[in-house]
Parts: C-alpha cells; structure tokens; sequence
C-alpha cells in the first residue's frame, strides 16, 4: 500500500512511534476503554455513595425528632396517667363519702318512718328493731291481730319496704287481764 502525504507534515522514522504519539494500538484502547469503565463506575458509585450518605443523615435526623417527640409524649402520658389515677382516688371518696351519708341517714330515716308509722297505727308497741342491711326486723306487743294487720299494712304503704311479712304473733301468756299478742315482722326494704 502507497501513502501520499497530502498534508505536508513530515512522516515519523517508524510506524511504531506514529502509533504512540496519536492513535491508540489494539491494547492501549483496552485500557482505554477499562479506564473509561472504571471511572464511569467509579463516579455512579460515588454519587450512589453520596445519595446513601444523604439518606442516612436525613434518617438520623427524623430519628432524633421522633426520639425527641416520643421524650415529650412520654411525659405528657405520665402526667396524663398521675391526673388519672387522682381523679379516680378523688371518685372514690366522693362515693365513700356519698355511702357514709346515706348510712348516716339511713336510720335516722328508717327510725322516723317506722315511728310515724307506728303512731299512726292503734293498740301498737314496738319492743326492738334490727336493721339487719336488706332485711329488717320489727318486733312488738299488740292488743289484736287486727292492729298487727294494720300496721303491717301501713308499714308497706310508706314505699320504703318491698315486702313486709309477719314471721310470728303469739298470745302472751303473762298479761292475764287483758289480750295481747307478741308479734315479729320481717321487712324487706326496697331497692331505691
């Protein structure tokens, strides 16, 4: 093959110095391109390195926040839980207190109806009453049956007992100039 240098710029001695000096041999451009490769990697995984890097401090900023969040909801919650249990304590003795009230007054009431309800009943005495919770029991003397019967009578028209039953009446024995009966009432108090 014939090589005219239309150019005019002189020709080196060998073919071996003009392949050094501009264009690459078979091997070199191996490099070459393995160069090209290699720095292509190198910067993707650089800039994949960075965006990781990126990611991680975002992370661990939204970490501390949330670590910081939680610290405060923390003490909101144990605030919130103290206020609680104070407002169940404070319930629970307004409900004692409530209790210790209505017991109080439970036979101040309980006396008061049975002796208006006794004064408003003839030929009636009572001897003893046992407030016995639910229950209670009235006992006395009368000159009839009849006087049991009306006092058992308006003992349940007042509305404070459910039931009012006799659980005995006996002739007493020991009054010889007059008749009179012993009797035991069982009284069952409403629920309200």
């Amino acid at each position: 093959m014939i090589r005219i240098n239309l150019l005019g710029v002189p020709k080196g001695k060998t073919r071996r110095s003009s392949d050094m000096a501009g264009e690459p041999t078979g091997a070199g451009r191996f490099w070459l391109k393995l160069v090209a490769v290699a720095l292509l990697f190198a910067s993707g995984s650089y800039l994949y390195w960075s965006r990781l890097d990126q990611e991680q401090v975002r992370v661990a900023i939204a970490q501390h926040l949330a670590d910081r969040k939680n610290r405060e909801l923390a003490e909101v919650k144990s605030r919130y839980l103290e206020r609680q249990r104070q407002a169940e304590a404070l319930r629970r003795r307004v409900e004692v207190i409530r209790q210790l009230r209505a017991n109080q007054a439970g036979p101040a009431t309980l006396l008061s109806l049975v002796g208006q309800t006794v004064n408003n009943s003839e030929a009636v005495w009572l001897s003893n009453l046992k407030d016995l919770g639910p229950v209670v029991n009235i006992e006395g003397m009368a000159l009839s049956t009849t006087a049991v019967a009306g006092l058992m009578s308006n003992l349940k028209q007042t509305g404070y007992f459910k039931t009012v039953e006799i659980k005995e009446s006996i002739q007493d024995e020991q009054v010889k100039d007059m008749q009179a009966f012993q009797f035991t009432l069982v009284c069952e108090k409403s629920k309200g």
